[in-house]
């Protein structure tokens, strides 16, 4: 069994080492911004758990390149239903945990998982196995409708909870698939008009609490309810426009401390505080020049079935930073999206190394090796 599990050097000649490297850069300067914010009062616990994590991601990814992308292809059933799973005992048993006024996390004593964030590669990989079956015919109506119903089941479940920030990711991931695979682009601006109105129906339905209405509006005119829902944005913006272009330095920042939720959502506030617009330009290009190299493994794997796991994972964390980003200045709804390997967050790490290593192993296996 141990044997299966090591990879064979000529493999390892086609992995991409950048990304790799990269997303451990950010995961490192994460915890550096995490520390920052939570020591003064809980010391190095959130350091110590994001480490944990860290090192399990990268035993995963260690994993999923020692097994052929081809093999979890056979089991792309299995994982999708087990994460559908996951989604249906958070929302409808005793074990679902409410948090930030979503019922989207599953807690057995003091641990606790996000299932959407499990269910969320399991959509990907189900839809790409189904898109190589189907040989990319996307427009014949057959197929569209699968399609779209193995990406309906989890989102429906996910906007019970309601989680709309897994909600919009899970839609752009969607989105991103179907147009990279060709999609008749009159049937693109049909279903997103279809999307529209459906948002509509959930946004004055019971679904949709107060609490959630005035978080994601509370961006337009925070000031109207600054001790309320535009609190969080307000402090945000001043913990970010503190900082300037170098930043107060690691350990002098004070503005963010006003910021809920600041090691998590909002760690991007933490980031410019200390590290300025320097810190921030870096941050992004460390996310430009992996999503670069992820666009390019998309293009050169050998089928369907790999390109539509890149462009599921491409899509993922595209919208994720420009949503989180883009929140924490006022310029997007505020929902509880991550920023990718930044961000505390087990779940959300852990399946975020699950997928680059989904990405990078259809990379080390785009072209035939000969042992």
């Amino acid at each position: 069994m141990l044997q299966n599990l090591r990879l064979n050097k000529k493999l390892l000649r086609e992995l991409d080492y950048v990304a790799i490297i990269f997303a451990i850069c950010i995961v490192i300067f994460g915890c550096i911004n995490i520390y920052s914010a939570t020591n003064k009062d809980y010391g190095f616990y959130y350091l110590k758990l994001q480490v944990a994590w860290l090192i399990l991601g990268l035993i995963m990814v260690y994993v999923l390149l020692a097994l052929d992308y081809m093999l979890i292809e056979n089991y792309a059933v299995i994982i999708y239903w087990a994460g559908v799973i996951l989604l249906l005992i958070n929302d409808f048993s005793v074990l679902g945990s409410s948090a930030n006024g979503a019922n989207s996390w599953i807690k057995i004593g003091s641990f606790g998982i996000q299932p959407s964030e499990f269910a969320k590669i399991g959509m990907i990989i189900m839809l790409a196995k189904k898109l190589d079956e189907m040989e990319g015919r996307i427009n014949d109506p057959k197929n569209l409708f699968e399609l779209m119903f193995y990406a309906a089941v989890p989102m429906i479940l996910i906007v019970i909870q309601p989680d709309m920030g897994m909600t919009m990711v899970s839609f752009f991931i969607v989105l991103g698939i179907f147009y990279c695979i060709g999609l008749d682009s009159k049937i693109i601006i049909g279903g997103m008009t279809s999307v529209l109105l459906l948002v509509v129906g959930v946004w004055n339905s019971p679904i949709m609490k107060t609490y959630w209405k005035g978080r994601l509006t509370s961006f337009l005119s925070p000031e109207k309810n600054a001790l309320g829902s535009g609190l969080q944005l307000i402090q945000s913006k001043i913990a970010i426009g503190s900082g300037g272009i170098l930043g107060r330095g690691f350990g002098k920042g004070v503005q963010f401390n006003s910021v809920p939720e600041n090691h998590t959502d909002f760690i991007f506030a933490v980031l410019s505080e200390e590290w300025g617009l320097i810190g921030a330009l870096i941050l992004i290009l460390l996310y430009g020049i992996i999503i670069y190299r992820l666009i390019k493994i998309a293009k050169e794997s050998k089928d369907i079935f790999g390109t539509v796991i890149c462009v599921g994972f491409i899509s993922n964390l595209l919208f994720s930073i420009m949503q989180n980003i883009g929140m924490t200045m006022g310029l997007m709804p505020i929902t509880g999206i991550t920023l990718p390997f930044m961000s505390y967050g087990g779940s959300s790490l852990l399946t975020g190394f699950m997928a680059l290593g989904l990405v990078l192993n259809v990379g080390m296996r785009r072209k035939k090796i000969n042992f």
